[in-house]
């Protein structure tokens, strides 16, 4: 997939980050003829942001950078109607949209992390500690306990620092733009530099609702 080769698309309203469980409800026409598609030869679909507009009906305007999903369960409810659980994979770019006959189509490749700047395990450990300060913070104020902290970040076996950047933005309460943010940062130093913002955002959110 070095060449950019064609994938059927589903644009949503949220950005999606690899490994995530998507779950969707397709009632659309153009998209139960993607599911059959997907379905029938086993192949899997890109998901974007949408940037502007709404999916239904289409004439919405969508963003270049996604990530594959492969459908893990799909139950057809009858009428065209499905639902799905999906499993989201590796970050696409979309080099060319295709026409949305008969769902949405675009021309899309991998994109794994450019080169830069490496993230170093302390630069991990320290995002890490500040989320974990936040989800106590939160929890203080409700009188609320945490679970352990594997449990809330999930556990950091020294894998590759960019993909586990992805999965903790996965498990932080951060707004669809800091989402995307974070999945379209060319490289990992850029995804850290994107998270620390998040953090920052909804660390101070609640500082300000708590003061109230």
């Amino acid at each position: 997939m070095l060449n950019p080769i064609e994938l059927p698309m589903f644009p949503l309203e949220t950005a999606m980050l690899p490994d995530e469980d998507l779950p969707l409800r397709i009632f659309e026409p153009r998209y139960g003829a993607l599911v059959r598609h997907c379905t029938e030869n086993g192949d899997p679909f890109g998901v974007v942001l949408i940037a502007s507009g709404r999916e239904v009906g289409g004439g919405d305007s969508r963003c270049d950078v996604g990530v594959v999903s492969r459908i893990v369960e799909s139950v057809d409810q009858g009428g065209g109607r499905y639902t799905l659980r999906c499993r989201t994979g590796e970050r696409i770019r979309v080099a060319e949209w295709l026409p949305d006959d008969p769902y949405p189509r675009a021309l899309v490749s991998l994109w794994p992390d450019e080169p830069g700047g490496a993230v170093s395990r302390a630069q991990l450990r320290d995002v890490q500690d500040r989320v974990m300060a936040l989800f106590e913070r939160i929890a203080q104020a409700r009188g609320a306990v945490l679970p352990d902290r594997d449990v809330l970040l999930g556990r950091d076996l020294g894998r590759d620092a960019g993909q586990r950047l992805f999965e903790l933005a996965s498990r932080i309460p951060i707004g669809t733009a800091d989402r995307y943010s974070v999945l379209a940062a060319p490289t990992a130093a850029g995804r850290l530099a994107a998270l620390s913002e998040a953090v920052n955002a909804v660390a101070d959110i609640v500082e300000f609702q708590l003061s109230e």
